[in-house]
């Protein structure tokens, strides 16, 4: 099952716990799997049906360009990070 690690500022959605193994064949899916378990989640990720501006989502220690199409599987590490901009 992959793995989601918790930044600190969520931490208080998932009563303290720093890593969730979640399922799911795409991160949409573990963080379907993780709104269940954890209310609220989604809400602190998401704007609509997508992934709030600010924030960029890595798996396996690479950022996707497709988000939350990215596939992951029974190992795949999942972090949501803060988005860079430039100007």
């Amino acid at each position: 099952m992959p793995i989601i690690f918790i930044p600190a500022a969520m931490k208080e959605l998932t009563a303290g716990a720093a890593e969730i193994r979640v399922g799911g064949s795409t991160v949409r899916e573990a963080v379907a799997e993780l709104e269940a378990a954890h209310p609220g989640i989604r809400d602190w990720l998401f704007e609509g049906n997508r992934l709030k501006p600010s924030i960029a989502v890595a798996v396996d220690g690479v950022v996707s360009p497709i988000g939350l199409l990215q596939h992951v599987d029974e190992n795949s590490e999942i972090h949501f990070v803060a988005a860079i901009s430039g100007g």
